[in-house]
């Protein structure tokens, strides 16, 4: 098997890689292009995010900018998608997100996860968990969400919160680690 297909199986895999350094270097090359388009050359950013991103909808999706990715194609974003200034989507696993999501301003999409023991960082390995944000979503400013998370159709996440955990439909929730505060 090949690291790319264990990165995105959520598997060890060695980032070190010659087709993955090309990978992220061409999404970093990307990103540094997008970020440096005007907002009003609405048809160079998205001839740009159509060979960065995964699967998206080319009339309904936005990022304010700048934006940082990894490797851009492990990101599938719904339709009527909003992101404000400062998006970061580290995707070494798959990012799915659904219709009608918005992100506030230096929202994070963290995938990757490294070992805890030290001995096992220093071989270079990591891995990583997928991220689902599913339909209708506002992740609010400063919102960090980690690897192996899914946030259910309808929720808010407060600004500042830290997602560690699976945030149920329909919930309002906040803080560090990110817990529900309520219903919707």
């Amino acid at each position: 098997m090949i690291e790319r297909e264990k990165m995105i199986r959520g598997e060890f895999y060695n980032p070190a890689d010659d087709e993955l350094v090309k990978m992220r270097q061409k999404a970093h090359r990307l990103c540094t292009q997008y970020n440096q388009t005007f907002e009003t050359d609405e048809a160079t950013r998205c001839a740009i995010l159509r060979d960065l991103l995964g699967k998206f909808d080319e009339e309904e999706i936005y990022f304010q900018g700048p934006i940082f990715f990894d490797y851009g194609v492990n990101i599938f974003i719904g339709k009527n998608f909003y992101a404000n200034f400062n998006t970061t989507i580290l995707d070494v696993c798959p990012v799915t997100i659904g219709d009608n999501v918005m992100l506030g301003t230096g929202v994070s999409l963290l995938t990757p996860v490294h070992p805890l023991k030290y001995k096992e960082r220093l071989t270079g390995l990591e891995c990583g968990k997928p991220i689902i944000i599913e339909d209708n979503c506002w992740l609010a400013s400063n919102v960090t969400v980690l690897g192996g998370v899914t946030i259910g159709a309808g929720s808010v996440i407060g600004a500042g919160s830290v997602v560690t955990r699976d945030i149920p439909p329909n919930s309002f929730a906040a803080g560090n680690p990110c817990k529900v505060i309520k219903e919707i």
